[in-house]
């Protein structure tokens, strides 16, 4: 088997389901990574088990992730692309009491600090340990990490910590860039702004949105180009949405 092979973490819905879809199209086998095995049945099943391997894995739990990226390494006999897109998205005011936060990208209400961890852990430690899981795989057929930011990792959000932890990602996607110099390995920072999917809420979802496709065929730009060419930060936003947003 010649076609090349993406890993893609959170792919059991949103950005990750969709960009799974286009792949699949494109001719690149599968490896799928969720939490829970169930939820890609769906998929899989869509694509074809032939070409479509679930894989159920904590992208904050290392022995976990780094099991389930060897196997499917070992299954297809070799990883070209990893996308690490799981991501929460939790409100957090640091004043306390409700936030008025109209910053667009899913994180408004009173703030619930017990969440916050999660999300801390999987958007930051958990993009982290993917790439560190991931890398040795990538390095040996001179691959492609991206990994999913956001436009919240742009600017600041007052009182928004998950643009902390998107800030964390930009910064984590330059510094494994600048690391991955002499080996052949590509890193993008994929930078969505507001996207349609189940994290945002009904007034953010009255507002110019992308659709989860939208960022799927941003992750197929970077990685059809050639192997001289190192996309190294792709930002979209809706049409009409604030510039400064």
């Amino acid at each position: 088997m010649t076609d090349r092979v993406l890993l893609i973490t959170g792919a059991s819905r949103g950005i990750g389901a969709a960009t799974a879809r286009l792949a699949a199209r494109d001719g690149y086998r599968l490896a799928l990574l969720s939490r829970h095995r169930d939820s890609l049945a769906p998929l899989v099943d869509e694509i074809g088990q032939d070409r479509a391997l679930a894989l159920a894995a904590d992208v904050t739990d290392w022995d976990g992730l780094s099991a389930a990226i060897a196997t499917a390494e070992n299954h297809y006999g070799r990883l070209d692309a990893v996308f690490g897109n799981a991501g929460v998205m939790h409100p957090s005011t640091f004043l306390g009491g409700d936030s008025d936060d109209d910053s667009g990208d899913g994180d408004s209400g009173g703030g619930v600090p017990e969440k916050w961890r999660d999300m801390v852990l999987t958007n930051v430690y958990g993009a982290a340990i993917t790439a560190r899981a991931a890398l040795p795989a990538l390095t040996r057929t001179e691959g492609h990490l991206l990994l999913t930011g956001s436009v919240a990792g742009r600017g600041i959000r007052p009182g928004n910590l998950y643009s902390a932890t998107k800030w964390a990602v930009t910064g984590l996607a330059g510094a494994i860039r600048a690391e991955a110099v002499g080996t052949g390995v590509r890193v993008t920072l994929i930078q969505p702004g507001l996207v349609d999917t189940e994290l945002i809420t009904a007034e953010q979802r009255a507002k110019p949105t992308l659709e989860p496709e939208d960022i799927g065929n941003a992750v197929l730009y970077a990685l059809a180009q050639p192997a001289r060419v190192d996309v190294n930060e792709i930002v979209v936003r809706p049409t009409g949405q604030d510039p400064e947003r």
